[in-house]
């Protein structure tokens, strides 16, 4: 079954197998790996991308139903060299450890930012649900975010 979609900017056509995740058309067709596989089960997060502007676990989704879509993944979220402003917060406040949830706790929160400018620190926890982090550093993830909001609000505070 062929299957055509934008992904970071790129337009890609492939022919695959109907029954193929999203999650695996990124990592296998594309070689994009930084996108990670955790639960395959949609429990984790760590898979999480964007879909037309919205966060999506992408071993939710098949490639087929992603056609014609724009998808973001962690390497398309910086753009000409520079970090996004969510991986720059996550860089300054240590909001990694082992770093497979990273790029999935990064996707999610981008996404949340836009729909939430100004989250308390409950309404971040609240937002990411959804993504676990095996390390347990969710308190300098929500830091991460919170400064990457507050970053976007263009200040100190």
């Amino acid at each position: 079954m062929k299957v055509s979609l934008t992904v970071n900017g790129t337009r890609y056509q492939r022919d695959i197998e109907p029954r193929m995740l999203l999650v695996h058309f990124l990592r296998e067709e594309l070689g994009l790996t930084g996108t990670n596989i955790g639960c395959d089960t949609s429990q984790c997060g760590a898979c999480t991308v964007h879909m037309e502007g919205r966060s999506l676990k992408s071993c939710t989704c098949l490639a087929v139903q992603a056609e014609g879509r724009e998808i973001t993944t962690i390497e398309g979220l910086a753009q000409d060299g520079a970090l996004h402003p969510m991986q720059e917060a996550f860089w300054e406040k240590h909001g990694l450890q082992c770093g497979y949830c990273t790029p999935g706790m990064i996707m999610a929160a981008a996404a949340f930012l836009k729909d939430h400018p100004d989250p308390s620190e409950r309404e971040i926890r609240h937002g990411l649900e959804g993504n676990l982090c095996r390390c347990t550093g969710y308190q300098n993830i929500v830091a991460a975010v919170q400064e990457a909001a507050r970053q976007r609000k263009g200040g100190n505070s």
